[in-house]
């Protein structure tokens, strides 16, 4: 297990200042320390996707396609340069990336976006 960090933060009292403040951002409370999020993977638009704390989000769609008589499967590989600075737990979690307004960085993702995730990381809780 990870240790809980953010990024950009440059040591623990920031990472936890800033953890606040993006909550309040996204407009959820922040959960406490041994309930920390390091990542989750969740479906979205027919791929599944991981955001994972400090990571750029990634994804992976697996289409089927009947070819003369045979089922072929083909992985696509997704990637987006938004990057993840934090998840907060929730129903649903709420996911917190780089993108505007935050860096003004354009993002095909809303930020704060949420999701639905059927597994979940946690941060080492001590």
């Amino acid at each position: 297990m990870v240790a809980f960090f953010l990024p950009r933060a440059s040591d623990d009292e920031q990472a936890e200042r800033l953890y606040e403040a993006l909550a309040e951002f996204a407009g959820c409370e922040p959960a406490p320390p041994g309930r920390r999020v390091q990542a989750i993977a969740f479906p979205q638009d027919g791929a599944r996707w991981v955001a994972e704390v400090g990571e750029e989000l990634r994804g992976q769609r697996t289409t089927q396609q009947l070819r003369r008589g045979e089922l072929l499967e083909r992985t696509e590989t997704l990637t987006s340069s938004t990057r993840v600075l934090a998840v907060y737990p929730g129903t649903p979690f709420v996911v917190v990336t780089d993108a505007q307004p935050i860096t003004g960085t354009p993002s095909e993702w809303a930020n704060p976006f949420h999701a639905d995730p059927d597994r979940v990381t946690w941060f080492d809780a001590s």
